[in-house]
């Protein structure tokens, strides 16, 4: 909370708590959930310009935005299923119709599509371990749908920009394309292999070993399930919406769980190193950054590459 807002706190709240009210479906928020989304609306489009705003420009301001929007998006981020299926049921289709708008062919508007609902459950961690997504930046001014057909568009724009140059492409891509297509699999394992063998890469051999004992024995921990969607996924070739519809879910919840899996592997790497190989916490963060660095990629990029690494060597059972 800035100066400027707590200033208003009370004018606020109670905005907040109209809010709330006027949506069909709250999803069980307390007004301390969406205070820090209205506060950072509040800070970018009204105090920015007028730092002595008053009332009832505030009152005004918060009473323009999509409440069940707003509540749609912040129960996702929170974690709440009912609302990510929601989401998806709702806004599925206003996805793909713009992905179809902007690529001329079906399979680059369907990746484009799986690309947009990764993005929005988060690809990237921040310091605190939370997931960052791109609903993060919904503020409730104007629909969710044109927010999101804004998004694709962005996306596609960004897509294009770093196809273009070869070069920056294996640098800047995100995790949920790491594996889209088998030729940029090829290209992964590439960046591997041109930095000589994996031990060459993690330095001292017996601490190649103990990473590749972890991951190992990290997704022999993972459920059937689990281990069958990683392993259609980056061993198989298949797309997100190939593996729902094999599944049985919608390619929105393929993403999630993907990333979800992901991350579940590199915690589960970490805490083996440090139980099972006496790694100190500081080693394990320590190695695994310098070594994601030499790559010159982000940490889940390095996990992707090693799950690659290990399928291809046959250490899925």
């Amino acid at each position: 909370m800035t100066a400027t807002t707590e200033k208003h706190e009370i004018v606020i709240e109670e905005s907040i708590s109209r809010l709330i009210a006027r949506a069909e479906n709250a999803r069980d928020l307390r007004v301390d959930e969406v205070r820090p989304r209205v506060e950072r609306a509040l800070g970018k489009y009204i105090f920015k310009d007028n730092e002595n705003a008053g009332a009832a420009e505030i009152r005004a301001f918060v009473d323009e935005l999509r409440a069940d929007d707003l509540c749609l998006v912040l129960a996702c981020e929170r974690g709440d299923e009912a609302a990510w299926n929601d989401l998806v049921a709702t806004q599925d289709k206003t996805v793909k119709a713009a992905a179809w708008k902007i690529s001329p062919r079906a399979e680059d508007a369907d990746d484009l599509a799986s690309s947009i609902w990764a993005e929005l459950y988060g690809l990237k961690h921040d310091k605190d371990g939370k997931l960052k997504s791109k609903l993060s930046y919904y503020s409730g001014r104007g629909s969710l749908g044109g927010w999101l057909r804004a998004i694709v568009a962005q996306l596609a724009i960004d897509q294009f920009r770093k196809t273009s140059k070869f070069v920056q492409v294996e640098e800047a891509r995100e995790f949920e394309n790491l594996a889209n297509e088998s030729s940029e699999k090829t290209e992964n394992l590439a960046v591997v292999a041109h930095h000589d063998n994996p031990e060459d890469i993690f330095g001292e051999k017996q601490m190649a070993r103990d990473v590749s004992k972890a991951l190992s024995a990290a997704i022999s921990e993972l459920g059937d399930e689990d281990r069958l969607l990683l392993k259609l996924y980056y061993f198989d070739d298949l797309k997100l919406k190939e593996i729902g519809q094999m599944m049985g879910f919608h390619e929105a919840t393929a993403s999630r769980k993907v990333v979800r899996i992901q991350s579940e592997i590199r915690k589960a790497v970490e805490r083996i190193l440090q139980s099972n190989h006496h790694w100190s916490e500081e080693e394990v963060k320590r190695y695994l950054s310098e070594t994601a660095s030499k790559l010159g990629i982000s940490l889940e990029k390095l996990v992707a590459v090693l799950i690659i690494f290990a399928l291809v060597q046959e250490v899925w059972r």
